[in-house]
């Protein structure tokens, strides 16, 4: 078994172990936010973006740098 392997079993047996919600639901988010998109998803969401600025639906560079400001 590789070392890669054994991490990732020895994380499954502590992940059976855990009943704090607050980790679970930790866990899923940060699953969430890290798990890839398919190709088609990512083509889609491309898709979208050029369709938003083909309609004007953008910022430009000088507008971030005077909205940036007020962060």
């Amino acid at each position: 078994m590789s070392t890669a392997q054994a991490l990732k079993l020895e994380l499954l047996e502590w992940l059976a172990t855990v009943h704090d919600q607050e980790i679970i639901k930790e866990l899923a988010k940060w699953k969430e936010e890290h798990q890839r998109v398919s190709i088609q998803q990512y083509n889609k969401e491309l898709d979208e973006a050029d369709a938003a600025i083909d309609k004007g639906e953008y910022y430009t560079q000088q507008e971030v740098e005077s909205r940036s400001k007020s962060w």
